[in-house]
């Protein structure tokens, strides 16, 4: 932690580093430096491994009033965007690091499939995956890792079928996309796992070019055919949504299982309801109160922006942890307490503006299949082991276990 000088020679607020650390033995919660910054109600300054000192914005209003400003920008390559990590190859990461009218584009042509009508027409198919792995799960080893068994087969099983990807592949990419989503890795080996992916996912594309099936990425090499995509384009969007539609989510089984292992009056209520409103209301509070995508959503200042009684001047850059806006007493009362009966649909799990995340719909009915199925099958599910020995991702952008042994 260090402090600068204004030009009067007076301190200023003292400048943390960032990301900052969670207490050891509170895994569910944000950092408490992270909490005390939003306690003190205004902007500050934080530092990153490259020296840079972006604002962290850490009230739920001031988040959503400046990721939905058209006056900033998702470009890495603007001046004042704050880098987490090292970035070898900017155009891995597809629409998601662009700007209007290229992001609005892009984004057009994958919205179909995740649209919740679709989504909807999905669920008696992926109520039978998580029967099966269920059934699967049962009937193999007890106790049994449950990150493993279940929580990263339900996604990815998913996303590979709406891609259409094989399944048999998954562990290709479930490798190359843990190592993307990981901040102590070099950008040697950043680089690396994002080539193969789309190196993989080029390959694929022409064959579905060749012969063509009923999946998303066949249809983008339709588009592809008619020149409104290059193949180039369709693989860095393949990489995007394979590694979204399978990360995320599993991480949110696994550590929204151990949170209400953790939390067994909330678990008995989830248990005990057919009611699909309340499992739905479980859904959003889970995803308002674990918040996994924890590194923050950054953007770069395009115009100077008044906000908190702080100019952001353009060339600067701000960092906005949606896992503290979401702790946010303003926005949710008793913010640290887990309530399935709470309304927090409005919550920024999913981030906010035109950059909020385009798969929330299948994120949403996986959540929704897996909590109203898993504990209602299982009902003497608990841990095989004390939560002090569990391993945690303090060092990705997605928050989680790495294992969840459990028994029953």
């Amino acid at each position: 932690m260090t402090s600068t000088l204004d030009p009067t020679g007076e301190h200023q607020a003292e400048i943390i580093e960032f990301p900052m650390a969670r207490a050891a033995k509170c895994p569910f919660d944000p950092p408490p430096d992270l909490l005390a910054r939003q306690r003190e109600g205004r902007l500050a300054k934080v530092r990153l491994w490259d020296g840079s000192t972006p604002w962290l914005v850490t009230r739920y209003e001031d988040q959503r009033a400046l990721l939905g400003d058209p006056r900033v920008s998702a470009d890495p390559t603007r001046p004042g965007y704050p880098r987490i990590v090292p970035i070898t190859n900017e155009s891995s990461i597809s629409f998601i690091m662009m700007d209007d009218p290229e992001h609005a584009r892009l984004r057009r042509m994958v919205t179909a499939p995740f649209t919740i009508k679709r989504m909807e027409a999905m669920r008696p198919a992926l109520q039978k995956i998580v029967d099966d792995l269920i059934d699967t799960m049962l009937a193999g080893p007890n106790p049994v890792d449950l990150v493993e068994a279940f929580a990263l087969p339900v996604p990815s099983l998913v996303i590979c079928e709406l891609l259409g990807v094989p399944y048999a592949d998954h562990d290709f990419f479930q490798a190359n996309s843990s190592v993307l989503i990981k901040r102590d890795v070099t950008p040697e080996e950043r680089g690396a796992a994002g080539a193969s992916l789309r190196d993989y996912l080029d390959e694929l594309v022409g064959q579905k070019m060749a012969v063509p099936a009923d999946d998303l990425l066949s249809g983008l090499g339709e588009r592809v055919k008619s020149g409104e995509l290059t193949r180039h384009e369709v693989a860095q969007m393949g990489v995007l949504l394979l590694l979204a539609g399978h990360e995320t989510t599993a991480n949110m089984i696994g550590l929204g299982t151990l949170a209400l292992l953790e939390h067994p009056d909330q678990l008995a209520r989830l248990r005990a309801t057919d009611d699909p409103k309340l499992v739905a209301s479980a859904v959003e509070e889970l995803l308002r109160y674990l918040s996994i995508t924890h590194s923050g959503r950054r953007r770069a200042v395009l115009e100077d922006i008044e906000i908190a009684g702080e100019v952001l001047r353009a060339g600067e850059g701000f960092i906005a942890p949606n896992d503290i806006g979401n702790r946010d007493p303003d926005a949710f009362p008793e913010p640290g307490r887990l309530d399935i009966t709470r309304d927090a649909r409005r919550h920024v799990a999913f981030g906010f503006g035109v950059h909020q995340c385009l798969g929330q719909p299948l994120a949403r009915l996986e959540l929704q299949v897996v909590y109203s199925t898993l504990y209602r099958r299982i009902p003497t599910l608990r841990l095989a082991t004390d939560v002090d020995r569990l391993s945690f991702k303090h060092n990705g952008s997605v928050y989680g276990v790495y294992e969840l042994p459990v028994t029953w």
